[in-house]
């Protein structure tokens, strides 16, 4: 893939003290603390940059997830055609590869605009899951975001599935099924062995968005992705937080 300006829907880059922050003067570069993309802390999290493509700022995610909804009347039907969508349309590609930092999340519409210009689209685990968390809730899924040891990934609400390996509760409400899109064979419901019983944090996604803030009279930045490298089912992920899972919310459910 050669280098090419990014159709980012977010058009003012703008970078400060290293990092790079978007018009919602969300830090892309870093998902820890109260401008970070995830707002990540020991404790807790969220995922702030969903709500760039939710609520009134709904656009290419949302609208996507809308139209599998007409196409697809049936849940779990829908639901496995959504997430077969950013399985096969994304190309899992490091972020140090394709923006050139070790850490770049793309909102939900950049992915999708990029995936409807080209054909295919190029990111990592969190932009998975930040893409599918918006298209479910364009088909009026319930989905969520799950912070795992070094990975990321998305939650549907589908309690009537029975293709999935394990059923996850949150707060007590059983029916959650894990939506790992980062590995080219991988069915809805599978859930990593490696993650169960593991400390996890996660956050149901709400229809709710962020406002733009004013010009910062800085001087913008231009993104420019490049390259690609396909075949690689877990990702490293946000190492900073790798010490963090001091909070386990899940309780698991094994199928029988």
């Amino acid at each position: 893939m050669p280098a090419t300006a990014f159709a980012m829907s977010s058009t003012n880059f703008y970078k400060q003290n290293g990092e790079v922050y978007d018009d919602w003067s969300i830090c892309r570069t870093n998902s820890v603390g109260d401008d970070g993309f995830f707002q990540a802390s020991e404790a807790e999290f969220c995922p702030i940059i969903l709500r760039e493509s939710l609520g009134e700022n709904v656009d290419k995610a949302y609208q996507l997830g809308q139209q599998f909804a007409q196409d697809y009347p049936d849940s779990n039907q829908r639901a496995e055609k959504i997430f077969a969508f950013a399985r096969d349309k994304v190309r899992y590609t490091p972020d140090k590869d394709q923006f050139g930092y070790k850490e770049f999340a793309q909102n939900a519409d950049e992915l999708a605009i990029f995936i409807d210009d080209e054909g295919i689209g190029y990111g990592d685990c969190e932009d998975y899951a930040i893409l599918l968390a918006a298209m479910y809730k364009g088909a009026g899924l319930r989905s969520a975001i799950i912070l795992a040891p070094e990975h990321a990934a998305t939650l549907v609400y589908l309690p009537e599935y029975n293709r999935a390996n394990q059923f996850l509760s949150i707060d007590g409400e059983s029916g959650w099924i894990w939506a790992e899109a980062t590995g080219s064979n991988n069915p809805l419901g599978w859930m990593p062995e490696k993650f169960i019983g593991a400390e996890l944090m996660v956050y149901e996604v709400k229809d709710e968005a962020v406002t733009k803030m004013e010009p910062t009279g800085k001087s913008p930045t231009v993104i420019t992705p490049s390259g690609g490298s396909p075949g690689i089912n877990i990702s490293p992920f946000f190492g900073v937080l790798a010490m963090m899972w001091l909070l386990s919310l899940f309780r698991f459910r094994r199928r029988r």
